[in-house]
């Protein structure tokens, strides 16, 4: 049995992880706030970039914690294809879910459909991306944690989209990002608990790629995302904002209708002038 280390590299990805899920969190609450105000194209719009910013957000956590795992006895390498399909995977649910919740009638068998979907496709991209490791050895798991993981996933969507229909000032919208982004936290963690790791030495070389060749850079790239991302978002009005900055524009604007036209058969005299003789 070989040693799992979960923080190579101390608090850092850890911490570093539990951020990149709070700011995706935060980002995509924003984006549907957005969304249930807006109608047509824009709605699909803000739902579109709101299952994005999850996703991405989910998927980046995961690796970002990733980088801190270690196995003794063994080096470590992933299946490049099969984690980039992690984070199709991590995306299309996490918007089949949004999207639910976006254009549902029903408000209680939308929330409970995405919350669902949404939650067994956070853990099939958890899942998923640890079926891409490579190493020298087999990886099992323990059952009973893997279904806490599923319902800790499961729970934690449902609770994102409650707090999406619910919750829509800012200071709620951060307070809701950083529970979701601690149970999203939670959920990773849980599941590696429920790995097992049986190391089989050998001098072949593993195929895929290192961490710091595929792992690190999208990971980097994907949170650049995030941020600017979320400063756009942040850059971009409200519908509120927008209507409240037209009814300011119509009060400032000049009455056209009060202009000085005389009524039919007014005439206006000139005062008489008078001449000097």
């Amino acid at each position: 049995m070989g040693h799992l280390d979960h923080a190579t590299f101390g608090w850092l990805t850890p911490a570093l992880s539990y951020a990149m899920a709070c700011i995706g969190a935060a980002l995509g609450l924003r984006c549907t706030v957005r969304a249930l105000d807006a109608t047509g194209r824009s709605r699909r719009n803000w739902l579109l970039t709101a299952a994005s910013a999850i996703g991405t957000g989910i998927w980046t956590m995961h690796f970002v914690a990733m980088l801190g795992f270690g196995v003794t006895g063994t080096d470590i390498r992933y299946d490049v294809p099969l984690t980039i399909l992690s984070l199709v995977i991590a995306m299309a649910v996490v918007g089949v879910g949004v999207f639910a919740v976006g254009y549902g009638r029903d408000r209680v068998r939308s929330l409970l459909v995405g919350g669902l979907t949404t939650g067994v496709g956070v853990a099939s991209m958890h899942y998923m991306g640890m079926a891409a490791l490579r190493l020298h050895g087999r990886v099992t798991y323990d059952p009973v944690l893997v279904g806490l993981s599923v319902l800790i996933a499961v729970v934690a969507a449902t609770a994102a989209l409650w707090a999406a229909l619910n919750i829509h000032s800012p200071a709620a919208v951060a307070v809701a990002s950083l529970v979701m982004g601690a149970a999203v936290s939670s959920m990773h963690y849980t599941g590696m608990l429920a790995v097992r790791v049986e190391v089989a030495p050998s001098a072949e070389v593993l195929p895929g790629a290192t961490v710091m060749q595929f792992i690190f850079p999208l990971a980097v790239g994907l949170g650049s995302y995030l941020f600017i991302t979320s400063a756009f978002v942040a850059l971009s009005p409200t519908a509120r904002e927008r209507a409240a900055y037209a009814s300011a524009g119509r009060l400032t604007e000049p009455d056209e209708r009060a202009v000085d036209v005389a009524p039919p058969g007014f005439r206006t005299t000139e005062p008489a002038r008078t001449t000097a003789t």
